[in-house]
């Protein structure tokens, strides 16, 4: 696209005293270099993450199928006391282990997880052993990751999606290419309304690509309308994938805290202290193994304490205290619709309630969060909204070998395709100029990735814009 709409000025008008010439469509002519510099600089960082993405979003099946065994219970008698499960499994593991966690079977034919601390794995990481309720028969024994409960194979592809397996540096680029993935859709379907406005004929070739036209014009076709069917998905995975970057999650978790949307921390002291806790537990926190040997019976009857008190649902995680001072808690975990997420901390020595946590009471902010996380990951409405991360995560990808196809299409005989023209903020009014400034520094601030990134795009810019001039003075 070009930026044709710009307004005449006579040449009688000009003087050196004349105010500067303010153009039309100064906006779109940012929009496009924006889009451009971006797409292409940023792009390989958003296509790793969309194809990690797609990949994730079908791995709660895989799990299913990969690991049939273990998350199946032959047995058809009515289940055993946690505490026979308990044993059983304290029994195969050995030593003097005692359980971290466990988690009743949520359902008839599934089995009991039993989770041990483990000194040879990782952080956040479980030994998790799985109990057919019925018989105590032992089916597997496996790492789990986080409150997620995440086997092998699902965490094996979150920690590609999340940081390439290179660990906490690894991380800086799922930042970067949620942080700019949002701005980048934003800018497209600007772009996109643009044309829309401008054009008199051809506007269904914007909704859906038209297969008559091939070359440029048929990738731009593709790119359009596959952009605009995906831009909104877009904007919410970049949304909800920056809660959980680094530093853009810091600064959004303290904006959430300032104006009153903080996730409720459940209390586990005894003393009156506060807990803390948040949206992303169940993607880290160490496996703190109990201070002294927990009694299995007591899981029983914490849990049927809770029951009474505000745990209405079968995908529940019961931890023992952690250390002296400490009180058990019992969570609600189901992360599906409608969101079940109650917690209750209980005095084991006097069995009393000490506090508790209801999903109901939390902040609109602390829900939408849930909920957005919840639907990120695809547990919220399940197999539908797997598949529909799927082929968001495929069409974001698509877009970024379409863009990079049609900036090849563009290139001349030798090097590569030039950018789409420089100068659109000299020839914006000096309201848009400040506009544009107090938006690039907030966001900035708030994406500290975008800050970064969009200064090496000026700086690129200048250069682009130097390298040019040396060229037409030497021509």
């Amino acid at each position: 696209m070009t930026t044709t709409d710009t307004e005449q000025v006579p040449a009688s008008a000009a003087s050196d005293s004349s105010p500067p010439r303010v153009r039309k469509g100064w906006f779109t002519a940012l929009l496009r270099r924006l889009h451009f510099f971006a797409g292409v600089l940023v792009g390989p960082f958003i296509l790793v993450a969309a194809l990690s993405g797609a990949l994730y979003a079908i791995t709660p099946t895989l799990d299913r199928i990969v690991y049939a065994h273990e998350l199946t219970a032959p047995s058809t008698a009515a289940p055993l006391p946690l505490a026979d499960q308990i044993v059983a499994a304290e029994g195969y593991v050995g030593g003097d282990a005692t359980p971290v966690a466990v988690r009743p079977a949520p359902e008839p034919g599934a089995t009991t997880r039993v989770m041990f601390a483990d000194p040879s794995l990782g952080a956040s990481e479980t030994r998790a052993i799985f109990v057919d309720p019925g018989s105590a028969e032992i089916r597997g024994d496996l790492t789990a990751y986080g409150t997620s409960g995440a086997l092998p194979v699902r965490t094996w592809v979150s920690d590609l999606h999340r940081n390439l397996h290179l660990g906490e540096p690894g991380r800086w680029y799922s930042e970067l290419a949620a942080s700019w993935l949002g701005i980048v859709a934003l800018a497209g379907l600007g772009l996109w309304i643009g044309r829309m406005r401008r054009s008199r004929r051809g506007r269904a070739d914007l909704v859906r690509p038209n297969r008559s036209h091939t070359g440029y014009r048929g990738l731009f076709g593709w790119h359009a309308s596959i952009g605009v069917w995906v831009v909104l998905g877009a904007v919410f995975l970049s949304a909800t994938g920056i809660t959980w970057s680094t530093f853009a999650g810091a600064n959004v978790a303290d904006l959430r805290a300032a104006v009153g949307g903080g996730t409720p921390a459940l209390s586990t002291s005894l003393e009156g202290e506060t807990a803390t806790g948040g949206d992303h537990a169940h993607h880290g926190g160490a496996a703190t193994a109990p201070t002294g040997a927990a009694n299995p019976a007591t899981f029983d009857a914490v849990l049927a304490i809770a029951q009474r008190i505000n745990v209405n649902t079968g995908q529940v995680e019961i931890k023992p205290p952690t250390a002296p001072g400490k009180a058990w808690v019992v969570q609600e975990i189901q992360r599906s619709f409608p969101t079940e997420v109650d917690a209750v901390a209980i005095d084991g020595s006097t069995m009393q309630v000490t506090d508790r946590v209801d999903f109901a009471e939390y902040p609109l902010l602390a829900k939408l969060s849930r909920w957005g996380i919840d639907t990120h990951m695809g547990s919220m409405f399940g197999l539908v909204n797997q598949l529909v991360l799927l082929a968001l995560a495929l069409g974001i990808a698509t877009l970024v070998a379409l863009g990079y196809a049609m900036w090849w299409k563009r290139r001349p005989t030798r090097g590569v395709a030039a950018a789409p023209a420089r100068g659109a903020l000299r020839d914006a009014p000096w309201w848009g100029i400040a506009l544009v400034l107090a938006g690039a520094i907030g966001l900035g601030l708030l994406l500290p990735f975008v800050g970064y990134t969009l200064a090496a795009f000026v700086v690129l810019d200048v250069v682009l814009g130097f390298v040019q001039r040396r060229r037409a003075t030497a021509g």
